[in-house]
């Protein structure tokens, strides 16, 4: 039985030396001792970590593997041990660290066809006695004058207990004193990062952050420690000020450039790079003879309002393509601090329109110039012009319930104004030229009165019955009338002031009655002047104040102004208002072309010139454009029903 058992206690023994340094007889590839240590302190949580599954080994995501970690002094393969180790794939937990872990520890990765091993070096310190934290310390620079931040170490750790899906917390302690999150300048920020606002010499510490956690039932914490210095020099994220985004607009063929103004916030030196870019690349040509390239122009420094440096970079195109336009060109500041980048967008000018605007409002100046003046010379022929071609856009007055176009009005014989010649002109000058030639029709006193009727009856009836009334007049033709107004003024004032009983008014009151009812075309004691009185007097009422008849002044002699001071004023007016039409001018131009077409015939006449009688003459003309518009427009059936009444 003895030689049984020392049998059996063989067979064991070999089978452990068998598992023990199976790793080491595989035919594995070794990768070594990894460079990078992991310090711990008793009683912390340790994390080993195999870099064995990496692409750089092998296709980790086409060939299946599995990882296996042995302790290399036992040389005995570890596993699950609740409160002390966890294994997971690639990754050893230590979860209360002892002294006696110190050491390396061998991962194992075997596929079905090969395996690779590895090293990775724990090392257990123990802590400095009568001092926080971790006895080595990780180095972190911040800034002086500027908020900034502390990255805790841990980052690792905190990575993969997110892949676990394991809660956990972060703590801060400046020496051996808890950080409250907002409390003295300090808050805690996302990524495991400490702020320290406006950061001053006080805070030239050393920190530590700790992580705690729960990891296969056990609470287990980590912590690392940082000595923070503080630098007074700085800098900080660069600003980008010009370009802004805007948009430049730059003739084709033309030489363009544009500056790019980086401001850079810091004190002493900085490593801020500045270049240009388009979409597709960067420019990087800095030689003057190429087409595009930059230039640096300038760095320089500034105190207020805050302390930092200028840079500027130029961009030059030396001459603008059709290419080199609709791009968004792009000015970049890069630091370890932050990037910063703004841009301008490359568009054609427009057409320069002002020499065509200048040109099409010139034109429209002067065309509007020339048509006032050919209207102002030419008004009366565009008239009868329009007349004669369109005269559907003028109403036929046939239905009005007029019965001439004109009511003539002159000097009567044996009164002021009235001569052979005005008599023929009205007689004869007149019918031959606007009845027979024009078709109008003419009242003219004398020659269509009726018989018997009386002056103010004629005259009131028949100018109702004009649509026109031509006022003829010589420079005589008001004189004796305004002299005989002014003694009848005079007569007048002298009655009123000496009538004061009823017997004289009504006596005169009967000679008025009388001396009126004796006036008629034709009787016994008709005078000459009054009705040519009735007819200025019916005339300018209804065109002066009614506005219902429209008076022609045919000015047959030229008035000076002296003669033109003695007329009466409501013609004066008139005459201010609407001008005359002058025969005396027809007469002079007719003058002036018969004198040099003066013939053998005229001179046997004794030089007496005939007057002229074509209506294409400028006088006839002016009649014609203020006589009635003879057209073919139909009028209104219920406007002419009360024309007719």
């Amino acid at each position: 039985m003895g030689r049984w058992s020392t049998l059996g206690s063989l067979l064991f023994f070999l089978g452990l030396s068998g598992i023990c340094t199976g790793f080491e007889q595989e035919n594995c590839t070794n990768y070594m001792l990894q460079f990078k240590r992991v310090y711990s302190v008793p009683g912390d949580v340790a994390m080993l970590t195999s870099t064995l599954a990496s692409y750089d080994v092998f296709n980790i995501s086409a060939v299946p593997y599995n990882i296996t970690w042995y302790d290399s002094k036992t040389r005995q393969e570890i596993s699950n041990e609740t409160g002390r180790t966890v294994v997971r794939g690639e990754t050893l937990w230590f979860l209360n660290t002892k002294l006696d872990d110190d050491g390396e520890y061998v991962s194992v990765l075997r596929t079905p066809s090969r395996c690779y091993r590895q090293n990775t070096r724990l090392i257990v310190e123990l802590p400095v006695p009568g001092k926080c934290g971790r006895p080595r310390k990780a180095g972190q620079t911040i800034t002086k004058g500027v908020s900034d931040y502390l990255s805790c170490p841990l980052k690792e750790y905190i990575s993969k207990l997110n892949s676990y899906n394991t809660t956990f917390y972060l703590m801060w302690y400046k020496g051996c004193s808890l950080i409250v999150d907002g409390n003295d300048s300090y808050s805690y920020e996302d990524n495991a990062k400490l702020k320290i606002d406006k950061v001053e010499t006080k805070n030239q510490k050393n920190y530590t952050c700790t992580l705690t956690f729960t990891l296969d039932g056990t609470v287990g914490s980590v912590s690392e420690s940082i000595e923070a210095s503080v630098n007074a020099n700085y800098f900080l994220t660069p600003q980008v000020r010009q370009p802004a985004g805007e948009i430049i607009k730059a003739p084709i063929g033309s030489n363009f450039s544009q500056l790019c103004q980086v401001f850079v916030p810091c004190v002493g030196k900085h490593s801020v790079h500045v270049y240009w870019s388009v979409p597709s690349n960067f420019i990087t040509e800095t030689n003057p003879s190429e087409r595009v390239y930059t230039s640096k122009k300038l760095t320089r420094s500034q105190t207020v309002p805050d302390e930092g440096v200028w840079m500027e970079h130029v961009l030059t195109i030396s001459k603008l393509q059709e290419k080199d336009y609709n791009i968004n060109y792009t000015c970049r500041a890069s630091s370890a601090r932050g990037n910063s980048q703004s841009y301008f967008t490359l568009l054609p000018t427009d057409p320069d329109m002002r020499l065509p605007i200048g040109m099409i409002l010139g034109n429209v100046a002067v065309l509007f110039i020339v048509s006032v003046i050919i209207y102002y010379l030419f008004k009366v022929d565009i008239v009868l012009c329009f007349r004669r071609m369109f005269p559907v856009f003028y109403t036929n007055t046939d239905s009005d319930g007029k019965l001439y176009d004109a009511y003539v009005a002159y000097s009567q014989p044996n009164t002021e104004g009235f001569s052979n010649e005005v008599e023929a002109f009205v007689l004869h000058t007149l019918p031959e030229v606007l009845e027979k030639a024009c078709g109008y029709k003419l009242f003219i006193a004398g020659r269509d009165c009726m018989p018997g009727m009386a002056i103010v009856d004629s005259v009131e009836e028949n100018i109702q019955a004009s649509r026109r009334l031509l006022l003829l007049y010589t420079a005589s033709t008001f004189m004796r009338k305004r002299l005989t107004s002014s003694i009848s003024s005079k007569n007048n004032i002298t009655k009123s002031s000496d009538s004061r009983d009823s017997t004289e008014n009504s006596e005169s009151k009967k000679e008025n009655d009388r001396s009126s009812n004796m006036s008629f075309d034709g009787g016994e004691e008709n005078y000459p002047d009054s009705r040519q009185q009735l007819e200025r007097l019916a005339a300018m009422h209804r065109s002066l104040l009614e506005g219902s008849l429209k008076v022609i002044l045919v000015e047959l002699e030229e008035i000076t102004p002296a003669q033109l001071a003695l007329f009466p004023e409501s013609v004066r007016h008139l005459r201010k208002k609407q001008g005359a039409v002058c025969w005396w001018k027809n007469q002079s131009r007719s003058r002036r072309w018969r004198t040099c077409m003066r013939t053998k015939e005229d001179e046997e006449k004794g030089g007496q010139l005939s007057q002229s009688l074509s209506p294409s003459s400028r006088f006839w003309k002016d009649m014609r454009y203020h006589m009635p518009v003879k057209g073919k427009r139909a009028m209104c059936p219920e406007k002419a029903t009360l024309l007719n009444m």
